[in-house]
């Protein structure tokens, strides 16, 4: 299946999604290349971003899932399908 590399932004401004938010993103851990968190503690957010390659549908998914967490914001921008091509080892 064709997959796209997109990086998902999580505002969480409740520290109590935190727990919810965490075992989310371990069930899409096969998806995710890296993660970032940088806690904003002059505005009391939590800033985290999220690099996965993984199908359309299943990235979907996942940014849907963290933005119906209470106190969470997400938002997804994809790589454009052009500018990332795989490697010669990588192609299926």
């Amino acid at each position: 299946m064709e997959t796209r590399v997109a990086v998902v932004a999580i505002i969480v401004k409740d520290s109590g999604a935190a727990t919810a938010l965490n075992e989310l993103l371990h069930r899409y851990a096969k998806h995710i290349i890296g993660r970032m968190g940088v806690p904003y503690h002059a505005r009391g957010i939590n800033i985290i971003s999220v690099a996965v390659d993984a199908p359309a549908d299943v990235i979907s998914a996942l940014s849907g899932k963290l933005g119906r967490l209470p106190g969470v914001t997400a938002k997804t921008v994809y790589a454009p399908v052009d500018a990332v091509e795989k490697s010669e080892g990588d192609k299926e």
